[in-house]
């Protein structure tokens, strides 16, 4: 295997926190487990240089190398023949588009409709993504994902030159979201910023997130009050500077205030009486990104009929929106860049720790000689004159 054979690749800002055998499910689907679980063993799967395991995780912006693709066997199974879609589906798909051009399409998700599927989940956007190859060369593919019931604009590339492009984009967090929300009650600080490091919380099977002062990776979210009812409800305009999963249903939670229908977060106290809608009330109102061709993509995506309706109710004006400036985050605080600090310790001290496990397998491996050498055993032969007797193994310091 040469160096030009072997890949490398950057884990973007949506991969951030997951397992690498999953990562390999998202981003190389055709490379099987087993592939990976051999690469690991044989120590040529690497994560910044360092042997890894299928179930180590992954932060953004590490390097994986991965080896070069496997020939396909003869007797290898058949992949699955792609399912064409109906008349019905590409016309469903079709109607969300809200901006086309030779390398991006951004559609409007309507809320209920998950990004990708998993074990329960059949529709998804990623299964309708045929219906919007148009004149295109290849299939379109996602670069981020909005979960199931949030609403609003999503990104998709629609050539692997502008995935590559937007990947690394939203990976450089230089690409711009703003977010519609109401929230239960209204919040102390009409205009702040949210600071809470965010990790999976235990027992949930990764399908919860919770604030973790501790192990937590940063995340920030600016937000606005743009329209209030009373002490009930508030109407704020949100933007994340991380992309921490469920980052804004998790802060918006921590500060007591959670999101209109999140459930999930906020439980009953999350439902309003009256008639406004059960429905999660958070949309990915506008997205701003550069154009792999110069210029930029900058679209916003219209509010679900169940969001207008609850807005409506309200009383609020929906043309007071859009008012946050999509400005460059200011420098994070002294108490993110400690949490910064703390976890680029905990990343280098596990890599360390992983490299002299590897430095004492690969020696075990490598050593000349016949067979393993048992533990205690002594070399046969004379003592050579002058050897010394040796002495407790010196470490280096850490540095």
């Amino acid at each position: 295997m040469s160096d030009q054979d072997v890949r490398t690749f950057k884990v973007g800002a949506d991969d951030d926190g997951i397992r690498l055998d999953r990562w390999f499910k998202r981003n190389l689907p055709d490379t099987s487990f087993t592939s990976v679980a051999m690469w690991a063993r044989t120590g040529q799967l690497r994560v910044d240089g360092a042997r890894a395991t299928p179930g180590d995780r992954v932060t953004v912006g590490q390097l994986i190398r991965v080896p070069p693709a496997e020939a396909v066997r003869e007797d290898a199974p058949k992949k699955k023949e792609r399912v064409e879609l109906s008349d019905e589906q590409n016309a469903y798909i079709r109607e969300m588009v809200i901006h086309r051009d030779a390398q991006a399409i951004v559609i409007n998700k309507p809320p209920g409709l998950a990004t990708q599927g998993g074990t329960k989940t059949t529709e998804h956007v990623d299964g309708l993504l045929d219906g919007l190859e148009f004149d295109g060369e290849s299939r379109p593919k996602l670069v981020h994902r909005l979960d199931k019931d949030t609403s609003g604009a999503l990104l998709i590339a629609r050539t692997t030159r502008a995935a590559a492009y937007f990947a690394k984009t939203f990976s450089s967090r230089t690409a711009r979201k703003t977010y519609w929300a109401l929230v239960v009650g209204v919040p102390s600080i009409e205009d702040g910023t949210i600071e809470l490091p965010i990790a999976k919380q235990p027992g949930s099977g990764g399908e919860k997130m919770h604030v973790d002062e501790k192990e937590g990776s940063p995340a920030r979210t600016r937000y606005r009050v743009i329209e209030m009812a009373g002490t009930t409800t508030a109407w704020l305009e949100l933007i994340p500077y991380t992309g921490r999963t469920h980052q804004l249903r998790v802060h918006l939670a921590a500060i007591g205030h959670p999101i209109v229908g999140d459930g999930k977060y906020g439980g009953q106290a999350a439902f309003l009486t009256g008639n406004i809608s059960r429905k999660m009330h958070l949309h990915s109102r506008r997205i701003r990104v550069d154009h792999p061709d110069g210029g930029e993509i900058d679209v916003q995506a219209e509010l679900p009929p169940h969001f207008a309706e609850s807005l409506k109710q309200l009383g609020f004006d929906e043309m007071l929106g859009n008012t946050m400036p999509l400005e460059t985050p200011p420098p994070p605080s002294k108490a993110v860049k400690k949490q910064q600090a703390k976890q680029h310790a905990k990343t280098v001290r596990k890599e360390r720790k992983g490299e002299r496990r590897n430095r004492g397998s690969d020696a075990a491996t490598t050593r000349p000689g016949a067979g393993a050498k048992k533990p205690g055993a002594k070399k046969p032969g004379p003592k050579p004159l002058g050897a010394k007797k040796p002495g407790p193994k010196k470490h280096a310091p850490r540095t």
